[in-house]
């Protein structure tokens, strides 16, 4: 299993550019004008973490959505909880993917909104974010609509948001 992690991993890693390209000029102009409000400004500073989930998800849109042909994955949707898992070990390597795919969502997320610090916040907002995905793939073909990516995205988002908390030793902020 882990020599499928590994691979798909170093895969992936060739739609990095990709994403850097669509999140960072976005990020770019948050922080430009973050840095011109008037009274209401927040911290340029405090904007950086907001840039870094605005890039975060740009890397996520394109590993889950653009590096696929639109059309190449028909065949709807998945329902069956717990229906990739024990299949083979091919299987069983999308759904630890899955998993660590959403563990830095749970950590930018935390870091960049101070609503998210919230644990319930946090998690709803991965969740959503999940169903999105898969709703944007099911309706262009570039990928299959399952409840178990969702579930394993929503666990990922878990892990990262209390890799968050023991990484600030417990703090409620950032």
């Amino acid at each position: 299993m882990m020599k499928y992690i590994y691979r798909d991993m170093v895969s992936a890693m060739k739609y990095i550019p990709f994403g850097l390209a669509l999140g960072l000029p976005i990020a770019m102009i948050l922080l430009y004008l973050s840095s011109r409000g008037g009274e209401r400004e927040k911290r340029p500073g405090s904007m950086i973490p907001v840039a870094v989930y605005v890039i975060y998800l740009a890397i996520l849109l394109v590993i889950t959505f653009f590096s696929r042909e639109s059309g190449s994955r028909t065949g709807g949707m998945d329902m069956e909880l717990f229906s990739t898992w024990g299949i083979n070990t091919r299987n069983n390597a999308y759904v630890v993917e899955n998993v660590l795919l959403f563990v830095p969502y749970g950590f930018i997320c935390r870091w960049a909104f101070s609503w998210a610090r919230n644990f319930f916040a946090c998690v709803l907002f991965g969740a959503a974010t999940s169903v999105l995905v898969e709703c944007l793939q099911l309706v262009t073909g570039r990928g299959f609509f399952q409840i178990d990516d969702i579930l394993t995205n929503i666990l990922g988002t878990i892990v990262g948001f209390l890799l968050f908390w023991v990484c600030m030793g417990g703090k409620r902020g950032a």
